[in-house]
Formats: structure tokens, C-alpha cells, sequence
């Protein structure tokens, strides 16, 4: 029986494990086809565009043979204004009169333009240019926008939970190096003991009634009526947890032995999941200072790993590149000669936005209970005083 058993509950662990994973790869899953079918289409429609050189670029060109034709053989006289002439003249050049659409609309360019309308960067370099493209972008960005806010809402959750957890680590791996520095070595091993005694004492294994436990608990009539009762009371709350777990152990045993039961809990659970989403984001609260020195560091590592294919970016630029992409400002005045390398980098983007995500609520709910203290004190501030008058 044992062997058999032992089968049936390391399936039973993997099937929640795989059902508690499925909604948050549900969503990853879904937000990358999206991205790959985005990439497919703007490739297609703006990548098989036909050029059409317009009136402006034959005006483009003539001032520029002009300009060319007109300078003297001595370029130190004439150099200053021939430097402001061609510059006012590249301004007026379009892009789309020298690059090739397929050149800029291959699937990678296209995932990464994708990637920027879903993720509201929009550095501005690549952006479509017929009246179906700007159409569909428009579509496009309408059902992609909310599906990324969805997925950093459910991957900050996670976040929140492990940043929460480690903070609460801390808090109280600290809160131990402080009490082990104050109080000396004896009395706190005999604290510890004592301790160790109470929670031997309220520990059950097997339901017994109160008298039972009156019974074995002979210290428990010795001491004042406010600790006697207090003492029963945590005994009656751990032999209530443990009625629970054991029709909880039963219940699960009763599931593997009906499958259609086994079944409509684990939709149930899956569904909770779902409306589980965002709760660990309001409950998050760690101090603002940690945030900031998280999302520090955390560009601080890309922007030193990102200089070694983007050779125009040093570290200050590439630093300044990873907050304006993060933030979601996306000026597009700093442009990547490899996009397909940052590509692969886009698990860090969405990361990185979460780390953000989870920072901006942090600050707002900060904010909140800022105007509050400050309306609650000029409300104060602002009630008369009520005077007293003698009779």
C-alpha cells in the first residue's frame, strides 16, 4: 500500500504544482503569440510597401547638387556656411527616401517595434507609415496595452511576495542579532527552554477534550487565572487546527478516490487563482529607500552589460537608455544598432517594468497617506476650539 501511494501523491504534487503555475504562464504564453503575430503582420504590410519618390526628394536633391556646385575651391572660406547649409538641408531629408522597407520590417524588426507598442515605450524610430499599418497599430495597441498590464500586475505579485518575504527575513534575522547582543548567553537559553516547553505543551497529536488536557497540564494550576486561561485557550486553538487538518487529509483522500470531485476542486482553485490576482500588490509594503536602491542596481547591471554590443552607448548612456525604457518615457533620442540583441534582453524590459510597476504603486500609496496626515492636520488645525462659558 505504501508503494503504491507514494505514486499517487507525487502526482497529485505535480498537478498542483501545474495548476497553480497555469495562470501565470497562461498570460506570459499569451503576451508572447501576441508579440510573434504582431511581428508577422506589420512585417508583411510594411515591409512589402512600394517607395514612392515624391516631389520633396527631387527638391532634396536638386539643392543639394546646387549647394555642391556653388562651392569654391578654397573650403576654409566657405566652410562654416557650407556646414550650416547641408545641416538645414538634412533636416528636411526624410528616412524613407534612402532606407529599403524590408530592411527595416523583418521579423525581428518588427517583434521589436511590437514590443514598444505593448509596453507604451515608443522610441519613435521605427513607426508605420501606410494608412492600414497605422490602423492596425492603433487595433493592435488597444488589445496588447491592457494584456501587458495584466501580465505585470501577475508577475508583481510574485515579486512583491519575494521581495516581502525577504524583507521580513531580514527584519527579523536582525531583530535576532540584536536580542542575542543585549541579553546575555544563561538568560536567554533560559528563555529559549522555557519557551521550547510552552509550544511542547500546546503541540497535540491526538483530539482530547478539555479535562484531558486540564489533566496533563498539572503547571497549569499553579499559575494565575489570567495566564491559566489564557494557556487553555492557545490549547483549544491548536487542537482546533488539528481537527482541520484531519478532515482536510480526508477530504483529499475522498477526491483521489472520486476523480469528477478531484476535478471540480481543482477548477475551483485555478479560478482563485485568477481572482487572486493584484492582492499581493496591496498588501506589499516595504520602505520606499529599498525600492529605489533595488531598481539602482538593477540598471546599474544592464547598463554595464549593455556596452558590449551597443559600442555608441558607455556606461552614464546606457544607464540613462534602461530608466528611460523602464519608466515607459521612451524619447528615442538614444537608438540601438542591434536590436536584435536587446530582443533577448526583453525579459530584463519586463522584469525591470514590474520592479518599476511595484516601486510607482509603493509611491503612491505614500503619497496617499501623506495628503491624508496633511488634510486630516489643517482639518485640525482649522476646527474651533469650543469655549466654555461659566454659568
Amino acid at each position: 500500500m505504501a508503494s503504491t501511494s507514494q505514486p499517487l501523491r507525487g502526482k497529485r504534487a505535480c498537478k498542483k504544482i501545474f495548476w497553480a503555475v497555469f495562470p501565470h504562464a497562461c498570460f506570459i504564453l499569451s503576451l508572447v503569440i501576441y508579440a510573434f503575430l504582431g511581428a508577422l503582420m506589420f512585417s508583411h504590410i510594411e515591409g512589402n510597401r512600394k517607395v514612392n519618390l515624391s516631389e520633396e526628394y527631387r527638391k532634396f536633391l536638386q539643392n543639394l547638387w546646387y549647394i555642391s556646385r556653388n562651392l569654391s575651391d578654397n573650403m576654409t572660406e566657405n566652410e562654416e556656411i557650407f556646414k550650416d547649409k547641408i545641416h538645414a538641408l538634412l533636416n528636411t531629408a526624410e528616412r524613407d527616401w534612402f532606407v529599403n522597407p524590408k530592411d527595416i520590417w523583418t521579423f525581428f524588426g518588427s517583434l521589436f517595434f511590437c514590443c514598444t507598442v505593448f509596453t507604451t515605450v515608443g522610441y519613435g524610430n521605427t513607426y508605420p507609415v501606410t494608412r492600414i499599418g497605422k490602423y492596425l497599430c492603433m487595433l493592435y495597441a488597444l488589445f496588447g496595452i491592457p494584456l501587458m498590464f495584466l501580465v505585470l500586475t501577475d508577475m508583481g505579485d510574485i515579486l512583491a511576495t519575494v521581495l516581502s518575504k525577504s524583507y521580513n527575513e531580514f527584519k527579523k534575522l536582525q531583530s535576532k542579532i540584536l536580542a542575542s547582543k543585549l541579553c546575555s548567553g544563561s538568560t536567554c537559553n533560559k528563555e529559549d527552554e522555557l519557551k521550547s516547553r510552552a509550544q511542547s505543551k500546546v503541540v497535540i497529536n491526538e483530539p482530547l477534550t478539555i479535562m484531558e488536557l486540564l489533566k496533563i497540564q498539572p503547571g497549569v494550576k499553579r499559575k494565575p487565572i489570567k495566564h491559566r486561561n489564557a494557556e487553555i485557550f492557545e490549547m483549544l486553538i491548536a487542537r482546533e487546527k488539528e481537527h482541520t487538518k484531519l478532515a482536510r487529509n480526508r477530504s483529499i483522500e475522498r477526491w483521489s478516490s472520486c476523480p469528477e470531485l478531484d476535478r471540480g476542486k481543482t477548477m475551483s482553485r485555478v479560478i482563485e487563482n485568477f481572482d487572486k490576482i493584484g492582492k499581493q500588490l496591496e498588501k506589499f509594503d516595504v520602505p520606499i529607500v529599498l525600492m529605489v536602491l533595488v531598481i539602482f542596481v538593477y540598471i546599474s547591471c544592464a547598463a554595464a552589460i549593455l556596452p558590449n554590443w551597443e559600442t555608441r552607448l558607455d556606461f552614464q548612456e546606457a544607464f540613462y537608455f534602461c530608466f528611460i525604457t523602464l519608466t515607459t518615457i521612451g524619447f528615442g533620442d538614444t537608438q540601438l544598432e542591434h536590436p536584435k540583441f536587446f530582443l533577448f534582453f526583453s525579459l530584463y524590459i519586463i522584469i525591470g517594468m514590474e520592479i518599476v510597476f511595484i516601486a510607482f504603486k509603493l509611491g503612491q500609496d505614500r503619497l496617499i497617506g501623506l495628503y491624508k496626515k496633511v488634510i486630516s492636520f489643517c482639518g485640525e488645525k482649522k476646527m474651533p476650539s469650543k469655549k466654555i462659558h461659566p454659568k
